[in-house]
């Protein structure tokens, strides 16, 4: 078998009931679907979770984020994660052993943040091992064709050195890891990202906003472009009256800017990555 021969050390299968599913594929097509089908196909008992599949198409950051926020919360699990701009082209298909679950998907930098979260990668395999594929496997949609089906195999029980060959971790695609510095007085950091409600997050964290000096019920100055704005630092959504910003520590534990009934994300014109200062006064 590809790869067998090239192992470090003991691999364990890892037999779970527990498939998560993140995607950009909406749900005005059949694609969700499909997947749902081959795994249910390969593991009938399994248990898939979809974490989302509204990803926006082909944005590699915002499904990294959001699946290195959930897995950490969901039972020990495979993890299949396909937001795949370069579907069909030279880049690897992908299997990723952590010591807190599996994870599938494209070799784009979509799965490191959650492995990470899951302890770190362990071992890693490129899925040449077409066996464990759907067949014929379409130039378009390995989401269907691979990554579903080798998900379920691992579910299965299949072991990681039977879908291809070994690969160094060191030399997997990441992507550009958010900017943040700390001083006391001053955060800079950068949009992360912004939920459905308009929540916008940060990159800073509790430990950056305590370097920084912010104390709850104190007032911030956010600089965001080329305005200021004042705001309350806050515990919550109502620390401040309606239609108010508040800033606050969110559920992920990342500092976050709100509107209190409102949308932050369109009210400051901020998209992911812009760089923003937060200034205790």
């Amino acid at each position: 078998m590809a790869g067998s021969g090239d192992a470090v050390g003991t691999v364990r299968s890892v037999r779970t009931d527990w498939i998560s599913l993140l995607t950009d594929y909406g749900s005005y097509d059949g694609f969700v679907a499909a997947c749902h089908g081959v795994i249910g196909q390969i593991a009938p008992t399994a248990r898939v979770v979809d974490i989302t599949h509204d990803v926006p198409p082909g944005d590699i950051r915002r499904g990294a984020v959001v699946l290195a926020q959930t897995a950490g919360y969901l039972p020990p699990a495979v993890h299949v994660a396909v937001v795949d701009p370069g579907v069909g082209t030279e880049r690897r298909a992908i299997a990723i052993q952590a010591p807190g679950g599996m994870l599938v998907g494209p070799d784009n930098g979509l799965l490191i943040w959650a492995a990470e979260v899951l302890g770190g990668i362990e071992r890693a395999v490129s899925l040449t091992n077409a066996d464990y594929h759907r067949r014929p496997v379409t130039s378009t949609f390995h989401g269907r064709d691979i990554f579903g089906p080798v998900g379920a195999h691992l579910a299965s029980g299949v072991e990681l050195a039977e879908l291809g060959q070994w690969l160094d971790p060191a030399q997997l695609e990441t992507l550009r890891r958010p900017a943040v510095v700390a001083d006391p007085g001053l955060i800079r950091c950068e949009v992360l990202t912004a939920d459905r409600f308009g929540n916008v997050q940060t990159s800073a964290n509790a430990a950056t906003a305590d370097t920084a000096g912010l104390r709850i019920g104190t007032e911030v100055e956010l600089l965001a472009g080329e305005a200021t704005h004042r705001l309350t630092y806050g515990g919550t959504f109502a620390t401040v009256e309606r239609d108010q910003l508040v800033c606050y520590l969110d559920s992920a534990g990342y500092l976050s800017v709100a509107v209190n009934g409102g949308n932050a994300a369109s009210r400051l014109r901020l998209l992911q990555g812009d760089p923003l200062e937060i200034r205790a006064t």
